[in-house]
């Protein structure tokens, strides 16, 4: 009776509508935190693991798509959605509860086709303009990075694509993988060796969720050594990319 009673309390914290309900952010971009809309719904590291996630807990899974992390993020205290995978920072950490992380990501920008930018000493100019995903630890990370260059926020990532391609902005900040497999569809854009901070993304519920905090850290646990995690990486593109080891 006792198990039971876990499951239920559980099951009413984690998933109070019913289903489980995976936060997830829409974009071209890749990588382990970025989902994308295909013709039969949602592809993507975190919708991988939403889905063994709830198959695990016996819900069905719904998605709820945002165009970016900030907004997930302000979502939660909404009640909106359930369960995430987002970039983690101590601002976030206001906001929502954070278990282990899955990825460990370096930050760095890209510039302009054309552009005379070579390093950090060069981007980091007055007149120098910088486009980022708006309200995200990465953005957060630039505008602390950046005295002289001017750092925007922009809505999503496809916005600031077309930006970039068009040159009407000296540079992007955002991962380095996510930047590498840019470049190759804007021609002469070149991503910068340096890099300006580590993102780590990580498995989050809303603040004052502690059974499904609990059960959420377990999960991404279970999912490192069992080869489930491994499993999304793979199937998302990411075969290269190393999981993280604690």
């Amino acid at each position: 009776m006792t198990g039971t009673a876990n499951a239920d309390a559980l099951k009413n914290e984690i998933a109070p509508t019913g289903k489980l309900r995976v936060a997830i952010g829409i974009s071209a971009a890749g990588g382990a935190y970025w989902s994308r809309k295909t013709e039969n719904g949602y592809a993507g590291v975190p919708v991988e693991l939403g889905k063994a996630m709830a198959d695990q807990l016996g819900l069905p899974v719904e998605y709820v798509p945002f165009p970016n992390s900030g907004q997930i993020t302000d979502a939660a205290a909404k009640g909106a959605w359930d369960v995430s995978f987002l970039p983690e920072d101590a601002e976030r950490a206001k906001k929502i509860s954070f278990g282990p992380i899955y990825e460990v990501a370096e930050a760095t920008y890209i510039v302009k086709a054309g552009s005379t930018i070579k390093d950090y000493a060069s981007l980091d100019q007055p007149g120098v303009n910088v486009a980022a995903v708006n309200n995200t630890t990465t953005m957060r990370g630039a505008v602390a990075h950046l005295k002289n260059a001017k750092v925007t926020g922009y809505q999503t990532f496809d916005e600031i694509f077309n930006l970039l391609k068009d040159g009407k902005i000296d540079a992007f900040a955002l991962s380095r993988d996510q930047l590498n497999a840019l470049a190759k569809k804007i021609p002469g854009t070149r991503v910068l060796d340096e890099t300006f901070k580590q993102t780590i993304t990580a498995v989050a519920v809303p603040l004052n969720h502690p059974l499904s905090l609990q059960y959420a850290s377990k999960f991404l646990t279970d999912a490192k050594t069992n080869g489930l995690l491994r499993k999304a990486f793979d199937d998302n593109g990411l075969k290269d990319t190393p999981l993280p080891t604690k």
